[in-house]
């Protein structure tokens, strides 16, 4: 049982700190809108706080899970981020999908104040969280990993360190880039099916038992078929992960033409109001097209 902060209840970081408060450990939450935190305390007991700092102060482990490079900085580096609240020997946690630059420049100062620190992206999905079984990505020494583990397992069911601090930021990129062509694949398949007239349930039910299958095609393919983009990670979020994949690729010189591509597709599911759409909405663009 430890004491522990969880900065950011958004539609991962809810349940995630939900599940730290069922495995028994004393959880204190802020959330930039206090209705929320209001909500979660009801909901899970614990306490709130109005900033980061307050939140982080006296705490063992600091979990975060916010937007981006900017909102992540705002809880953190601050004037009222948790490091100027946290004490010496305590573990920084971050879950949020950022930069490898924004990582590196945290652990930096978190060094500095005694602080250890881990960045650890996250797989799995607004399901994922509210099932406890994300899969974790982190970067940064061992000891601290070792430290951080047995409670992260909380809400995931993998939980691996891949270097140090920034790798896990880089895995998460790996991910994206990944699902994003897997997704794609999928949007063209079922644009072909109903383009060449065949039955789209029949045709995956076959080719989901050979090497085609993959996990979208299990959990989105009745939805795509259906025309339902209400199931999740939205089309603005892929496309900040992808931006922020590319613009590593920059830096690295790594040729990544297809996610280029792809988070071109995105754009424009964006400009047919698909913002808030889930990331299998390219389907939607090919069958406007279509039209």
């Amino acid at each position: 049982m430890a004491k522990v902060a969880f900065i950011g209840l958004g539609v991962m970081g809810y349940p995630m700190a939900g599940y730290l408060a069922k495995n028994g450990h004393q959880v204190t939450v802020y959330n930039r809108t206090q209705t929320k935190a209001d909500a979660w305390v009801k909901e899970f007991g614990g306490m709130s706080e109005p900033t980061p700092l307050a939140a982080a102060k006296d705490q063992e482990f600091v979990f975060i899970c916010v937007g981006n490079d900017e909102d992540l900085r705002q809880v953190t580096i601050d004037e009222t981020g948790v490091l100027n609240g946290m004490k010496s020997g305590a573990v920084l946690v971050d879950h949020t999908t950022a930069s490898a630059d924004i990582a590196r420049e945290i652990g930096t100062l978190a060094a500095l104040k005694g602080v250890g620190f881990l960045d650890a992206p996250v797989s799995g999905g607004q399901a994922g969280a509210e099932n406890g079984v994300l899969t974790v990505m982190a970067g940064g020494n061992e000891s601290t990993f070792a430290q951080a583990k047995p409670v992260i397992n909380a809400y995931a069911r993998c939980v691996e360190l891949l270097g140090e601090v920034g790798a896990g930021q880089l895995t998460k990129m790996v991910n994206q880039i990944c699902i994003a062509g897997v997704v794609q694949g999928l949007a063209e398949g079922l644009h072909f099916a109903r383009s060449a007239g065949l039955d789209g349930e029949k045709v995956v039910e076959v080719i989901s038992k050979g090497a085609a299958q993959s996990w979208q095609m299990e959990n989105r393919y009745q939805t795509m078929w259906q025309g339902e983009y209400n199931l999740g990670f939205a089309v603005d979020w892929m496309r900040k992960d992808l931006n922020i994949a590319l613009n590593e690729a920059r830096k690295n010189g790594s040729q990544l033409p297809l996610t280029a591509l792809i988070d071109q597709f995105y754009c424009e599911v964006q400009t047919m109001g698909g913002s808030r759409w889930d990331t299998s909405s390219l389907l939607a663009k090919l069958e406007k097209n279509r039209q």
